[in-house]
């Protein structure tokens, strides 16, 4: 193996861990599985990674960096309006659920549901993925409620888990059903929700609701 093509093997490897466990599971996902679809060799493999934890420990992390990445550079970020910026977000996901179930549901969503009672790390790396996503939410929260809301009694990080306990559910039905729609209009009512804890002058400038 080259030095040149060391680091994208390895990328190739996280980005497998993650599609191929969404769609199989932790435990059903073999180290043959992500190679497989990687389109690499076993050597390869344990070249980089010493176990499939390990890789999925990796996996976490190189989520984490490209999920912020997309959600940073998302149209919606360029709003003024933090509440807008909220509403946006909601209306990104939504978009995405047109897309395959493995491609919309979360990896640390579906690994964490399998591994917290037995891999501890792994357990401990999709809280702080999952906290610092809600922790950008929560931000923009906190200036919608300052601008719009600002007598609430509701905390913005409330919310912020709130938000994502309805995506994650909803990923959850998506599965069971195996169709995006239950999943949609859980979060077309997010949105009628969120818009409830503002005043109406602020809910009349978003449209589509």
């Amino acid at each position: 193996m080259t030095t040149a093509t060391a680091p994208l093997s390895r990328t190739r490897l996280l980005e497998a861990g993650s599609t191929v466990i969404r769609a199989k599971g932790y435990t059903a996902t073999t180290v043959d599985d992500i190679c497989a679809e990687a389109g690499v060799t076993k050597g390869s493999f344990f070249h980089h990674f010493k176990s499939k934890e390990e890789l999925v420990l990796g996996a976490v992390a190189h989520w984490n960096q490209w999920t912020e990445a997309v959600f940073a550079s998302a149209d919606y970020r360029k709003l003024d309006d933090p509440l807008q910026r909220v509403l946006g977000y909601v209306d990104l996901r939504i978009a995405i659920l047109d897309r395959e179930i493995p491609e919309f549901t979360c990896f640390l969503g579906t690994l964490v549901q399998e591994t917290y009672a037995t891999h501890p790390q792994v357990r401990e790396a999709c809280d702080l993925g999952m906290s610092t996503h809600i922790a950008g939410l929560t931000r923009d929260l906190e200036a919608a409620k300052r601008l719009h809301a600002p007598k609430a009694a509701w905390s913005a990080e409330s919310v912020g888990y709130f938000i994502q306990a309805v995506l994650q559910g909803s990923f959850v039905f998506a599965k069971v059903k195996q169709d995006a729609e239950v999943a949609r209009q859980n979060l077309a009512h997010l949105k009628r929700y969120l818009l409830s804890l503002f005043p109406a002058p602020s809910a009349k400038r978003h449209r589509g609701v």
